[in-house]
């Protein structure tokens, strides 16, 4: 299953986009989201998240 964004909790810093190594990860209205089919459960985005917004 690929990494999961709490759009709630996201606030839009950037800090996964610019860590996640297959881009999986893009911003759109300033919140995070997840490419389903890019996304190898690496858990560098979880690592980054300051809000802990993103879940695997």
């Amino acid at each position: 299953m690929a990494a999961k964004v709490d759009s709630d909790s996201c606030v839009g810093c950037g800090a996964c986009v610019d860590e996640c190594p297959v881009s999986a990860i893009l911003l759109n209205d300033e919140v995070a989201s997840v490419d389903d089919s890019l996304c190898t459960e690496c858990g560098a985005c979880v690592d980054v998240c300051p809000t802990g917004a993103i879940i695997l």
